[in-house]
Formats: C-alpha cells, structure tokens, sequence
C-alpha cells in the first residue's frame, strides 16, 4: 500500500508539472492583454516616497494599509519602483560610481537581500508577492529596457538559448541617458527574445502581475516593446504592462494601444501647480485613446506625505494646496487615467484618505465613457463624460490661472443636456439645486469643480 500512495503521488506530480507547462506553452491570443485593465489600474508606487531605496518592510506596511482602507474601493497594486536589485543605493541622486547589483547565472537582476530579506536562497520576489496577495491585492515591479552591463561584461548566457550569451546582444547606441545601469538589446539579434522571454518567465514565477517599465517612451522603443509584448505574452500569467516615462510621441499612440495596458503623457509629476497645468494641456492630444484595456497614463499621484528618501526635495507633505489636490484627483479621475498613488500610504491624514476613497468620483472614474474636453484656454478647461450605466454627465472644470477667482459658464445644451436639471457637487455630496439653460460657477485660482447631471 505505501508503495502504491508513493506512485500514486509521483503520477499526480508529473501530471501537475505537465498542466504548468501546457500553461506555459499556450500563449496569450493577440490582444488578449486589453482583457487584463478593463478599468484604469489603482495602486501604490513607492517612488515619490522612497526613490530607488525602498525596503520590504516599507512595502508590507503599504500592502497592510491597502488591504485595510483602500482594498474596498478598487485599489489593488502594490508597486516596487525603481533598483530593487541594487544593495548600496541611496536616494537624491542614484549612486554611479560603484552600484552593487545582484544578478542571476543568466543575467537576469534579483531583489537585494538586505533589502528584501524574503530574497534569500534565490526566491525572489515569490514571498513577498505572495504577501500581498495574500491580502487580496496584486503585486507590481519597476525594471529598465534592455539588459544589464554586468551581464554583458561578464558575458552570462541567455537562458533559453545555445551558447548565446549577453554580449552579443547588446548596443550602446540609445543607452538611457539619466541612469546606466543597462544597454539596449539588439532586437533583431537571436536570444534578443529569449532574454525578454526569461526574464517574464521568472517574474512569473515570482507571482508579479504588474511591470512598469522606464525609458521606453521617450524616445519611443518600438522594437523592445514588441519583444516586451512577445514575452508577456508567452509567459503565462498576466502581467499589466505600463510604459515609462513620457513624453510618449502621439504619432506612436496606434502602436501603442496595441501593446501596452497604460503608458505616460509626461515626464514625472511631482507636487508643484505647473506639473497639474502642464498634464492638462498634454492631456488634449490622447482623449480618444481612452479605452477599456489600454489607458494613457497622468504619472504617480504625488500627495500624502512624500521624499521620505525619495528625489525631488526634503521629506514633506505634498506642496499643493487642498484646492490643488482637488484639482490633480478631478483631473486624474474624469480623464480616467491609471491612480498610483505616490505617497507612504500609512502617513496619510483624513483629507489625503477622502481623496482616494469618495465613492462616487470612483464610480465616475471606473464607469464613465466619452470623456471629451470641452475648451481649454489661459483662463479655464472644461472636461465632461457620461456614465455609462446611468447616463448621468458629468462635468469638470478648472480655474487655472494664478492671481483671481473666475467665473465659468457652460451651456447644459453642449454636453446634450435639455430642460431642468439636477447638479451635485461629487467632491462633497451636496446638492446644489435644479439649473436649466447654463450652468454657472466661481472657482478660485488653482481651484476646481466636478459636477454630477442628472
């Protein structure tokens, strides 16, 4: 009998192992990936607070916080940001002149174990993934286009391959200009793939359903986003691909939608007046790439309390004023961009929580359609949408200038309303009454207004 239960448990083992790699071996059809973010992704990113020397503590203490506050209102991604595979690394500047980077025999990077303790004995991220899901949420990495210079100066093989290894698939033409850690694979090179393709086989081991991946946009990549999407592809388990940083060319948006779930508009948001205006002027040219499964990208949402040890200015609570956090969320909301916020979730105050968890600027934001600008000038923008299950319009606008209050004037027949109309105020809750005709309003400077109709 117990020679029998141990054959019984080596067949179910074999076939276990053979369902994994059936699983493997079926890709993903083309454009199943839109499947992935039917709704703009919500998370958490620990750049704005923790640069490039994030540690794992940090991140559960987010996952903790999510799961407790945010879980309930659509937040779900956990984000390690940039180096999590760097050990010396040290935030208001990256450290250049002797990084220590943790590599695997095939040149693919592994999180730093004193950083990441869960890492230890080759593991990876796998726990640490596993914690957060364990929460009900979803685990995301930072990583850079192309393969390590350590791998190329040690010339480690591509896994998946005969006897390529990694300095024969490298460049150091287009090599990114802010950060050096990497050179750019030749795309047409073989194991060019193979290097995309194992590293994805190893982040899905690992459990990740989430990469960001910088220095793709600008300039734009196409080669090693097509190899990207080739990789995620064949890995197995979906992963929701964001593309950084912009600003991404709007002659690459058809692309674009065809291979990514998100990808950036700008360059990084950081918590100054000019980086909500300058979103708002960007934001006019990629209105109509707003679609379930890909999602032009507004970058981190820099509130709460940020710097910790991150790269732009001393440790703080954002720099906007409340009338301009107001404005930055009606903007992110409305335009339907991805939400990542940026700052150490377990410091925020009571506003900092109401900005993330007003229930019907949520529900805008995840059922809304035909987002449209209405005009925008030196003064003002105007942005409306429609819900897509009541048809109740919405309506956002923006004072921007810098120096007096403003009145706005919008004409209900514009955004297809007739007759008397119901209006509430979605930041608040209140009820402001029946309007016909034009619907009119002050803001004060940096301020701004978002309107349910009905």
């Amino acid at each position: 009998m117990k020679h029998l239960f141990v054959c019984v448990a080596v067949v179910l083992a074999m076939m276990s192992c053979n369902t994994a790699k059936e699983h493997k071996s079926k890709p993903f059809a083309k454009g199943e990936f839109k499947e992935w973010a039917q709704t703009p992704p919500m998370g958490w990113n620990s750049w704005d607070c923790y640069g490039p020397t994030v540690e794992e503590h940090e991140v559960k203490a987010n996952a903790d916080y999510m799961a407790e506050k945010l879980k309930k209102y659509g937040w779900e991604y956990i984000v390690v940001d940039i180096r999590w595979f760097v050990e010396n690394d040290k935030a208001g500047g990256y450290n250049q002149k002797d990084p220590r980077y943790v590599l695997d025999e095939y040149g693919r990077y592994q999180p730093a174990v004193n950083r990441f303790p869960s890492a230890t004995d080759g593991k990876g991220f796998k726990k640490l993934a596993d914690y957060v899901h364990q929460r009900g949420l979803k685990f995301g990495i930072h990583i850079m286009r192309g393969i390590p210079k350590e791998a190329v100066e040690r010339k480690l093989p591509v896994k998946g391959t005969e006897g390529i290894t990694a300095n024969q698939i490298y460049t150091t033409e287009q090599q990114c200009r802010w950060l050096r850690d990497n050179y750019t694979i030749v795309t047409t090179k073989p194991g060019a793939q193979e290097y995309y393709n194992s590293i994805f086989d190893m982040y899905a081991e690992w459990g990740v359903d989430f990469v960001k991946i910088d220095d793709l946009s600008n300039p734009y990549h196409q080669g090693e986003i097509e190899l990207i999407r080739n990789a995620i592809d064949q890995c197995g388990r979906p992963i929701v691909l964001s593309l950084s940083p912009g600003e991404t060319t709007i002659d690459a948006a058809g692309h674009v939608k065809e291979h990514a779930n998100m990808w950036r508009m700008v360059d990084d948001v950081w918590d100054l007046w000019r980086d909500v205006k300058h979103l708002l002027k960007i934001s006019q040219k990629w209105y109509p790439y707003i679609a379930p499964g890909t999602w032009p990208d507004c970058d981190m949402i820099p509130l709460g309390r940020i710097s910790i040890r991150g790269e732009r200015g001393e440790e703080r609570m954002t720099r906007l004023t409340q009338d301009e956090q107001y404005s930055l969320m009606t903007l992110y909301t409305i335009f339907r961009s991805p939400l990542m916020f940026g700052g150490n979730l377990p410091d925020n105050d009571d506003f900092t929580l109401s900005l993330l968890t007003n229930e019907e600027v949520l529900k805008m934001h995840r059922e809304s359609i035909d987002v449209a600008q209405l005009f925008q000038d030196e003064e003002k923008v105007g942005i409306t949408s429609r819900n897509s299950k009541t048809d109740e319009v919405y309506l956002a606008l923006f004072n921007i200038m810098d120096e007096k209050p403003l009145s706005i004037s919008v004409n209900l027949k514009t955004i297809g309303l007739n007759g008397d109309v119901e209006v509430m105020d979605m930041w608040t809750g209140k009820k402001l009454g029946k309007v016909s005709n034009d619907f009119l309003v002050t803001l004060n400077p940096h301020a701004s207004g978002l309107y349910k109709l009905k």
